[in-house]
């Protein structure tokens, strides 16, 4: 969604979410005191001994339900957060587009988004942003026998373009000229590729190169195009969340600097290279 790339991040026409849907995503082995506590180390807690995180699913790598539990690059990375708090993380599944405006934070239902989010000025105005910890790029895939070789060829070829709503890289090809089709999430994306409602897609790269690890569609699509258009994700707290900022930032930090953010970085996403995988803040 490269959300920022895409992303990050889908203008959900129709999404039912199950009211209280709470999936664990992993749990502390340290207790640390934090069970049963609304308040752990100075950060105040939505709900008592747990770290809510709201999430869209399905958005592998960075979050997906594998056998029977949410997974992913950024349910590890939080998974950190919790563990400092001594408590446990634990994720609701919600639209994508409340993201953009906070409403999940403000209400009190999540203690913070993660959602493989782009960091941008506009979505500052509704949250804050942890420190960013992703580079993400944009990628164009097309079937291989579609003849697109390019971005630009598919306004030249006349084909239709699909990109998942509400993301950075709907907005990237929307101010680029073109006139995409949107779909919900990056599944219905890649779906309307699959079975021909579109001819390109415009969606995040690591999606993509986690797709394609599936040899079916590795023999039938490729990447043609790659829009490097300087996106970072970054997880998000509730406007003035000093506390649980400087959390995940220290968390983000240690992980970074300790080596478990290359371990986490090579099991989701693929080869590491420090040079982009891993951005500082600016």
């Amino acid at each position: 969604m490269t959300t920022l790339l895409g992303r990050r991040t889908r203008a959900l026409a129709a999404i039912t979410v199950t009211a209280g849907l709470a999936l664990v995503a992993g749990c502390s082995s340290d207790d640390g005191g934090g069970s049963g506590k609304t308040t752990v180390k100075g950060v105040h807690l939505a709900k008592a001994g747990q770290l809510t995180t709201c999430t869209h699913l399905p958005y592998p790598p960075f979050q997906s339900e594998i056998d029977g539990k949410v997974q992913g690059f950024d349910v590890a990375l939080i998974d950190l957060v919790a563990k400092d708090l001594g408590v446990r993380q634990k994720i609701q599944d919600t639209p994508f587009e409340n993201f953009k405006t906070g409403a999940f934070l403000n209400s009190g239902q999540c203690d913070l988004a993660a959602a493989g989010m782009t960091i941008t000025d506009e979505r500052k105005k509704n949250v804050d942003f942890s420190d960013p910890y992703f580079e993400a790029t944009q990628a164009v895939l097309v079937a291989k026998d579609s003849g697109i070789t390019s971005l630009a060829d598919v306004k030249a070829k006349g084909s239709k373009l699909g990109a998942q709503a509400q993301t950075t890289g709907e907005d990237y090809v929307k101010e680029k000229g073109y006139d995409p089709v949107s779909f919900e999430s990056s599944d219905a994306v890649l779906n309307g590729l699959r079975t021909g409602q579109v001819k390109a897609v415009v969606i995040d790269y690591p999606v993509v190169q986690g797709w394609l690890k599936d040899k079916a569609n590795a023999d039938k699509f490729k990447v043609v195009d790659n829009l490097k258009t300087g996106e970072q994700y970054g997880f998000t707290v509730k406007k003035g969340n000093t506390a649980l900022r400087d959390a995940i930032d220290k968390a983000l930090k240690q992980a970074k600097a300790d080596g478990t953010y290359k371990k986490i970085y090579e099991k989701w996403i693929g080869p590491y290279d420090a040079s982009v995988a891993s951005p500082t803040a600016s």
